[in-house]
């Protein structure tokens, strides 16, 4: 049982005047409250979860709020609501219970520095400061670090934060736990999914330390929005991964879980089963619902006894009940069932304040500026003493920052007045709300705190779609800007609700709608793998790679498929998926598709060919899309430095930087900081080790281990050049740890091939002679690099290495070489080039 990331804390208040009534609904839990004490006082070393089960309705929210309530003074306590799906994303979750745990005095400075780390990753186009980063003005690590350093730069790694945050704590105790933490030693050396696991483990043993002066507990509520429909025998799609990694490293606390079903974790690890004590709440004794009414203030007995028998002991629809009083005391009128209790509540209720409840039901959470929208759609109205009435109901919940939302049941009797038509127009109000959101966002008005962390487009995504007003190419561009206003993970929670939209009942089995929207969501989440490394992932996802690829994203879909399988050394089957979507697709990605077959053929050796396919696309892209633009500029530049034309590839370089700045795309300027570092391996190498340290630092924070192992391969191969074996040695052991984990089998080809020099110089000549054998044989495995092949041969018979296999990988590579000049021109610029790391006159 291990860990994962988080979000913000939600206040407790008591709802109207029922504040005695909610404590005698307490006190009727008499089981409850003795499991609960008996938790707290036989807390252990290892995690605790207290389950509080029951129907929907039945009171766990409440129960939890009081729970928290009565905890003893000596315990800290925090809490997660998962109705919200903001609070669904472990980044999110972790922000909103160190927040909690923080303002208690708990102090985070790991997790703090691990979480500005990992939040940076999600978030490469933004500044690390106190402004965009999450709890920076509560954590005083961060807020010190951010104060002497003016705003850090655009990438800040954890080795520059640790050292910084050395400086800024004065205390030597703390500072020595900070500086000699080996997992903060090592999150530089993360992938994104390591780090978040890390992060998580991190927020446990900073709250663990604390535990020694003052236990704590956590309270998470609605765990069945998180895993609405788990799989049979207990399993669930995942969803709840990041949860179960985080509460089992919770060691010497409790966490109060409530959900509808009982937990069935010990099918993922039996442990849980010594873990997990499960209470199950019933519906109220009759006695106790006779109080909380009368409580309450319905004193009439006939009264009280019919609504208590209607709700069947459901606090939920006694309370509904006692709204219904309170609003009109005169009329309460006799009820059968729990449905008529809802109806006697609405029929005292004005009319304008019904319709807008109906209306505000479609929506996930709600401010004042949802319930304006919807209000001026509708044509209700939507001044501040309506709103005041409806958040006052016991069925509003209060959130930070001004939002609410509505409990479960009252948002599925209210939505059953609604015809599907007006459901629809609902949706789609709000999904115009959210567009317009996004775009005041992307205007500059950003706020950083409360549920104002939530993301616009998913919301507009999600409304959308229940509208059935957008489609799959309008969700991949809302995806694309959700990225610069979010992060990735808000790209994750659109692909979330794209599957939950697909898995719902009324989303059919079929047709080619539906199945765009399959495709849109495994594209989505295939390029979220790419970026992360994840080529296997990515794989997976796009299994059939024989789809027609006339519509955007279909397109999309196959070249993020054949992006991995070309990662992944399958070549020539990723060139022939490049070719088809140049060919046949018409649309947006066909630039997208030009730049791919471009880039595959430059790798097999076609350099005429490329250079002119690069520059037809160059013409064809529109002025906003600079990104492709810049990537084929960058692209240019590789060719040219591997024809060895080293004053072309610079000045190409610049152009795709400019290129890359005008368009604000963070990936391809940390990309160019590698291709700088490869460049300088050639023309400077004492630059190319500052410039390859700066693109580790950058592609760190990016966790792009491909491009992390090729700018350790750049190091190691100026690091010959200097004579620095042995750091050079260790620069190759970084680069193969990273291209391996990228699964990138001919960047590993590559670095090996260059490996092989400095086992010759170090005296090894008959691994060297093996270690260029392999290189040349994974190059052809690939179907790439047949010039590196030629190379390989001919330096191997300059030194004495050569071998019949070698002679024939070259005599087969011969053909596929087309440079811009001569071939033989070219294999003696490369051999001029090679003699740099042999130590030989050019």
């Amino acid at each position: 049982m291990q860990g994962y990331r988080g979000r913000v804390t939600m206040p407790i208040r008591p709802q109207y005047r029922r504040v005695s009534a909610l404590q005698r609904q307490f006190f009727n839990r008499e089981g409850l409250l003795s499991a609960y004490e008996e938790e707290l006082h036989a807390l252990r070393e290892g995690p605790r979860i207290l389950n509080v089960v029951g129907v929907g309705g039945i009171g766990k929210s409440r129960l939890l709020q009081e729970l928290r309530n009565r905890t003893p003074d000596g315990f800290r306590t925090a809490g997660l609501d998962l109705q919200l799906p903001t609070m669904r994303q472990q980044e999110d979750a972790l922000a909103v219970l160190r927040m909690d745990f923080g303002a208690q005095g708990v102090q985070f400075d790991r997790f703090d520095i691990a979480y500005a780390v990992l939040w940076q990753r999600v978030h490469p186009q933004l500044q690390l400061s106190s402004q965009n980063t999450p709890f920076a003005e509560e954590s005083d690590i961060l807020s010190k670090i951010l104060d002497d350093a003016m705003g850090l730069p655009v990438f800040g790694t954890a080795a520059g934060l640790t050292r910084l945050a050395g400086r800024a704590i004065k205390n030597r105790q703390r500072r020595h736990r900070v500086e000699a933490d080996p997992t903060l030693s090592e999150l530089d050396d993360l992938s994104n999914a390591e780090l978040g696991h890390a992060v998580s483990y991190l927020f446990a043993q900073d709250l663990h330390a604390s535990t020694e002066s003052q236990p704590f507990a956590v309270y998470v509520d609605a765990y069945d929005a998180l895993v609405p429909t788990p799989l049979p025998g207990g399993r669930s799609y995942g969803s709840d991964a990041w949860l179960r990694d985080l509460l089992g490293q919770l060691q010497g606390g409790l966490t109060v879980l409530a959900s509808r079903e009982a937990l069935r974790w010990a099918v993922y690890d039996p442990e849980w089963d010594s873990v997990i004590r499960r209470v199950d709440i019933d519906g109220l004794p009759m006695e106790a619902r006779l109080e909380l009414l009368m409580q309450a203030g319905i004193t009439e007995i006939p009264r009280q006894r019919s609504i208590a028998e209607a709700s069947e002991g459901v606090p939920f629809y006694l309370h509904l009940a006692v709204d219904t009083h309170l609003q009109n005391p005169a009329r309460l009128e006799h009820a059968g069932t729990s449905e008529e209790i809802v109806q006697r509540f609405l029929q005292h209720v004005a009319p304008d304040e019904v319709r807008i409840l109906e209306l505000l039901s479609v929506a996930r959470t709600f401010d004042f500026g949802v319930f304006q929208a919807i209000g001026r759609a509708f044509d209700l109205p939507t001044n501040l003493l309506i709103w005041e009435s409806l958040t006052a109901y016991s069925f509003a919940y209060p959130l930070p920052e001004g939002w609410h939302r509505l409990h479960q049941l009252m948002i599925t009797a209210l939505q059953r007045h609604l015809s599907p038509n007006v459901q629809r127009h609902v949706h789609a109000t709000l999904r115009t709300h959210w567009e317009s959101v996004a775009g005041r966002m992307e205007q500059g008005e950003r706020r950083t705190s409360g549920l104002a962390r939530i993301s616009p487009l998913r919301e507009a995504v999600y409304h959308g779609l229940r509208a059935g007003d957008i489609t799959p190419e309008q969700i991949q561009l809302h995806a694309d800007r959700a990225i610069g206003l979010n992060g990735r993970q808000a790209v994750d929670g659109i692909v979330k609700d794209l599957r939950d939209h697909l898995a719902a009942p009324g989303a059919g089995t079929a047709g080619a709608g539906l199945d765009l929207l399959r495709d849109a969501a495994d594209c989505l989440d295939a390029e979220s793998r790419l970026e992360l490394g994840d080529t296997a992932g990515a794989i997976d996802l796009v299994p059939c790679l024989d789809h027609p690829v006339r519509s955007p994203v279909s397109a999309r879909l196959a070249l993020a498929g054949a992006n991995a399988r070309r990662i992944a050394g399958e070549s020539d089957l990723a060139a022939s998926i490049f070719e088809r979507v140049w060919r046949q697709h018409e649309g947006e990605a066909r630039p997208a598709a030009g730049y791919c077959v471009a880039d595959i053929r430059m790798w097999q050796g076609d350099f005429r060919s490329a250079f002119a396919l690069a520059e037809e696309v160059y013409e064809i892209c529109p002025t906003q899309g600079r990104a492709i633009r810049g990537d084929l500029k960058r692209l240019m530049h590789l060719g040219h430095r591997f024809l060895m034309n080293f004053d072309s590839a610079s000045r190409l370089l610049i152009e795709a930087e400019t290129e890359y700045r005008a368009a604000n795309v963070a990936v391809g300027l940390a990309n160019v900081r590698t291709n700088w570092a490869e460049l300088y391996a050639f023309t400077d190498p004492s630059a190319a080790v500052e410039a390859a340290t700066a693109a580790v630092q950058v592609q760190r924070d990016l966790g792009a281990q491909h491009e992390i192992g090729k700018a350790f391969t750049a190091m190691a191969m100026a690091q010959i050049r200097l004579g620095q074996y042995d750091r050079a040695a260790s620069s190759f052991h970084s680069a193969n740890a990273a291209l391996d984990r990228a699964g990138y089998r001919s960047g590993r080809a590559r670095a090996d091939l260059f490996r092989a020099v400095l086992l010759l110089k170090q005296g090894d000549p008959a691994a060297a002679r093996d270690l260029m054998l392999h290189s040349a044989r994974e190059f052809e495995a690939c179907q790439v690099y047949p010039s590196l092949i030629l190379t390989i041969h001919r330096a191997a018979e300059r030194m004495g290495l050569g071998s019949p296999a070698l002679a024939a990988a070259a005599e087969r590579a011969r053909p596929a070489v087309r440079p811009l000049g001569s071939l033989d021109d070219l294999l003696l610029r490369m051999d001029s080039a090679f003699s740099l790391f042999l130590g030989e006159a050019a």
